[in-house]
């Protein structure tokens, strides 16, 4: 009888021992694989970033800090612009595909299987008029879109009000003004393109209604709208957004 408990026991720890390293080595595996998406959106960070001059020059330095995206154009059609947070470590691409949605959901830029993808447009938004929703991943860490969770602290929102995009077009700075817990379905996601300032103004009251955190700016009728979108909370359908309006300097 003690014979059989003590072949049991030692099944059982043989077990538990087998359990530990496959658990241990697929938990080593996935930070490897996170450690190298990082190391693949650094890398593009150092691809874009214009290098210092060495030699004096008479030019005057530019007013703002643009990126050099040609090559990134010329190697994936799929490539919208560049997305960042100034002081934060969301730096990041951002991809469009209007027919293949989320196309990038689980790729890298290159199209390799990714578990943090990249930050994606909206397929119903446009390159040059509307509302711009962008997705990007919440993995419970800081990296990608889950730094945008430290917007429920105001005093964050104080450090980080500034959303810049580079397109094609240009860099544009965006002023967050709310931050809100919503459903995947709220209604703000089809706020797509305001008809009239009325419509406008009615779609900015509502989400500055269901802000945790906000400013007191209030945009008007011809800024453009920008929200970023991630994931939240325990249910599937949870997703927090971080919402900003275009600036203009004179």
């Amino acid at each position: 009888m003690k014979t059989a408990v003590k072949i049991g026991l030692r099944l059982t720890i043989i077990l538990f021992s087998a359990v530990t390293l496959v658990s241990g080595g697929m938990a080593i595996k996935e930070l490897v694989a996170r450690q190298k998406e990082q190391a693949d959106f650094e890398d593009l960070v150092e691809r874009i970033t214009p290098r210092e001059r060495n030699e004096p020059s008479s030019e005057p330095e530019p007013t703002e800090k643009t990126r050099n995206l040609d090559a990134l154009y010329r190697e994936n059609k799929d490539f919208f612009g560049w997305l960042s947070i100034p002081g934060t470590d969301l730096d990041y691409p951002m991809m469009h595909t209007p027919s293949d949605p989320q196309k990038y959901l689980r790729k890298n830029f290159y199209g390799q299987y990714s578990r943090s993808g990249v930050p994606f447009l909206d397929y119903r938004c446009m390159q040059n008029r509307g509302h711009l929703i962008i997705y990007g991943h919440n993995l419970g860490t800081r990296t990608m879109f889950g730094a945008l969770t430290q917007y429920t602290d105001e005093d964050y929102l104080k450090r980080h009000p500034t959303v810049e995009l580079q397109t094609k077009a240009g860099l544009t700075q965006y002023g967050i003004f709310a931050v809100a817990f919503v459903k995947d379905t709220d209604r703000w996601y089809d706020f797509l393109n305001a008809a009239d300032k009325d419509e406008y103004a009615q779609a900015i009251a509502y989400i500055r209604k269901k802000s945790v955190t906000a400013t007191d700016t209030i945009p008007e009728y011809g800024q453009r709208i920008l929200t970023l979108s991630t994931c939240f909370g325990s249910e599937e359908d949870g997703r927090l957004i971080v919402v900003a309006a275009e600036q203009f300097y004179t």
